[in-house]
């Protein structure tokens, strides 16, 4: 298991601006060795910040010689943006691309030698952006979002269906009213009270130890309804030639294995599918090691 005292990998605080004069801010991970250096661009699934686990695979990256930022989503963490604890999948795409264009300015990087790594809802954008934006050299998706219709057949018992729809209109005739937008929490194990996710893996990850202040347990109601929309595997096919890895964990719930797998072949070479025991948190936590192992192997080599 990784522990952080075992690389002295510098941490720095950075900031870039996106669109909508919106500042994104994150960690930026320097290796000790001089550079230019190869890349890593990362960056948190749905309704999570940077301090969620994603430390333990950047300092792993950087020990390997990457030059590695992480930055939280807009609306999210550190970052700018309204209305707080939103989630627009297009929005987080189209601001990672900035976060690659900050990447390729910075001194220490060989702007020729990028890859991508996203995690969940994370590793859907990460397909998204390995198809749509040939700046990267490789991508990792990790447990990712495939289909949010086929994900919501899955876990959404079909007698709430018209609840949740219910839900999503009323906010939206708030929003009309020029109300702020409705939220619920992202996890509880109260039945009676709205959430994402229920399940003892998902509370431990959402609720572990935190700073105060760098997180909130709620997310906007039209939050969910994005998601539900979001069809991110359809773009898998187009990810080639970049090399695409996928991690996929056996056990998983939430994004579904067998969702992922169907993606991964459809997918085109170059490829390599990484299979893990657990459930869709199983990554971040008792399969650590092979999860990020395989992720350091596919970066080294592709961009090495």
């Amino acid at each position: 298991m990784f522990h952080l005292e075992d690389f002295m990998t510098e941490r720095k605080d950075v900031e870039f601006e996106a669109d909508g004069a919106v500042t994104l801010r994150g960690w930026l991970f320097l290796p000790d060795e001089p550079g230019p250096h190869p890349a890593i661009t990362m960056a948190h699934g749905y309704a999570g910040v940077k301090e969620h686990g994603l430390e333990p695979f950047a300092r792993a990256f950087a020990d390997d010689g990457f030059v590695v930022l992480v930055h939280d989503h807009r609306t999210f963490g550190a970052s700018d943006g309204e209305p707080r604890q939103d989630v627009d999948p297009w929005q987080q795409i189209a601001d990672w691309r900035r976060a690659i264009s900050y990447l390729e300015s910075r001194p220490e990087v060989d702007a020729d030698r990028i890859g991508l790594w996203g995690s969940s809802y994370a590793g859907g954008h990460a397909i998204v952006l390995g198809a749509t934006d040939r700046r990267l050299r490789a991508v990792v998706s990790q447990v990712p979002t495939i289909s949010g219709y086929e994900q919501g057949l899955r876990r959404v018992a079909p007698d709430a269906v018209a609840g949740l729809e219910e839900s999503f209109a009323q906010d939206e005739r708030a929003r009309f009213r020029g109300e702020t937008p409705h939220t619920v929490a992202i996890v509880s194990s109260d039945p009676a009270t709205p959430a994402s996710y229920r399940s003892q893996e998902a509370i431990d990850f959402y609720l572990q130890p935190t700073p105060d202040g760098a997180w909130e347990n709620k997310v906007t109601v039209r939050s969910t309804r994005a998601a539900r929309m979001y069809e991110p595997g359809i773009w898998i096919t187009r990810v080639s030639p970049t090399p695409l890895l996928m991690v996929a964990a056996l056990g998983d719930a939430v994004t579904v294995t067998d969702l992922a797998l169907a993606a991964y072949e459809r997918a085109l070479e170059p490829k390599r599918l990484q299979l893990i025991t657990g459930g869709h948190f199983a990554p971040y936590t008792s399969q650590f090691d092979q999860a990020s192992g395989a992720a350091r192997a596919w970066f080294r080599e592709h961009l090495v």
